[in-house]
């Protein structure tokens, strides 16, 4: 059983030492801290977020209906604590998990701390539900993204408007406005900057190596040292890229993974 931590607020200390004196006969709850009037109950729950507060409704600054105010969503789970009965209605209009009267029973406030203890457990499994929702809009979301790039890239090329597989790219070249799109054995001359091709292009298969050359990953396969420091990347169709400065590092990254 995970063990809940509990904020005590109760103006008076020898109430205070009674709660705290019961709490440590309940398996699975903590006292974290207390509090004497609202403004501590107010600070000491925003500082050490309990899980359970036991809340004297008849304190300093106010009254327990305050704090739960002021808290707003960011209450804890709440057991009010008084020695007068006739706030109950109240307590349970302002949310309250339950209703302990004083002198306190052992066993009335263990049967409370249950009560809190299923309402933070609701409370939590909320919580996980919306994440795990938020988690698969995130996944939908990427997943249309994948999905929205086509297996296909149709190009103009002399004329004609042609389908060409992306598995087939190994390389493409800018030139000014167009681009040289190279495959094994031939090459299309296509209207597209080369900036816009890539935006098109799935960033997991395909790298920039050069401010004018975008190469299929699983195509290169060496990278060879050229007079001066420069950086030749190799591909699989023999052709020979150089790699700009500004992205060695990149290219470097990815042939050591």
């Amino acid at each position: 059983m995970n063990e809940l931590s509990v904020l005590v607020v109760d103006d008076e200390p020898l109430a205070r030492r009674r709660l705290l004196r019961i709490l440590e006969t309940i398996q699975g709850f903590r006292c974290v801290g207390e509090a004497g009037d609202v403004r501590q109950a107010c600070r000491k729950a925003q500082e050490l977020s309990p899980d359970i507060m036991l809340l004297d409704i008849q304190i300093p600054g106010g009254n327990g209906f305050d704090v739960l105010e002021q808290l707003g969503e960011n209450a804890p789970a709440v057991i009010f604590v008084t020695a007068f009965d006739h706030h109950a209605l109240r307590a349970f209009e302002a949310s309250a998990v339950d209703y302990v009267t004083k002198p306190i029973e052992p066993a009335r406030l263990q049967i409370a701390l249950a009560r809190a203890r299923s309402a933070v457990d609701a409370r939590n499994n909320e919580q996980r539900v919306a994440e795990l929702q938020e988690t698969i809009s995130a996944l939908r979301q990427a997943l249309g993204k994948n999905e929205s790039r086509s297996a296909d890239l149709w190009i103009k090329s002399q004329g004609e408007t042609v389908r060409l597989p992306i598995d087939k790219i190994i390389r493409i070249e800018a030139d000014r406005d167009y681009v040289h799109v190279h495959t094994e054995g031939r090459f299309y001359l296509h209207h597209e900057s080369l900036v816009s091709l890539e935006r098109r292009l799935d960033p997991t298969e395909f790298i920039r190596i050069h401010r004018s050359a975008l190469v299929r990953r699983n195509c290169i396969t060496r990278l060879k040292q050229a007079p001066f420091a420069a950086l030749i990347a190799v591909l699989k169709d023999g052709s020979e890229v150089r790699v700009g400065r500004t992205y060695f590092k990149a290219v470097r990254s990815f042939v050591t993974t």
